[in-house]
């Protein structure tokens, strides 16, 4: 059975903030945080690292797992994501994740937001995104083109 949800974790540069999420593409959704794109947590506090994840088969398991996270200690953290990422490096390039990739999300068409969610035009399943602009496939994900590309 192949992973279908990921718990990770996302630091500032100086590691002193740590944003713990889970998403069912671990590619996308840290290529989003990258981007700051979107307004939040993490592009307020600058966490752009991916310093730790684990991959699950179930999404009810990463959320569980997410959740049991949140509650521990800083400590406990710490000590996790140092037993596979002792130098706190960045692990984003080793799932796929590169710089023009980044750029790209940056420079597409803004957020939308509907009924108080935020949309940055990354919606899965579509052909369009909500301003009409053409999407195409990037890791099995919808992505906005880029200005000017066709």
């Amino acid at each position: 059975m192949s992973k279908e949800a990921f718990v990770y974790f996302m630091a500032s540069p100086t590691n002193s903030t740590l944003y713990i999420g889970v998403t069912n593409n671990l590619l996308r959704r840290v290529v989003e945080h990258k981007s700051r794109n979107t307004p939040g947590f993490t592009a307020k506090y600058h966490c752009t690292k991916l310093v730790y994840f684990e991959a699950t088969d179930h999404m009810i398991t990463a959320i569980a797992r997410e959740k049991q996270l949140k509650n521990w200690k800083r400590d406990w953290k710490n000590e996790l994501i140092e037993k596979t990422n002792p130098v706190w490096r960045d692990l984003g390039p080793e799932i796929g994740v590169t710089d023009a990739l980044v750029r790209e999300i940056a420079d597409s068409t803004p957020p939308c937001v509907i009924a108080g969610l935020i949309y940055p035009g990354i919606i899965a399943g579509s052909t369009r995104n909500l301003s009409g602009a053409p999407v195409h496939r990037i890791a099995g994900q919808a992505r906005n083109d880029v200005e000017g590309e066709a």
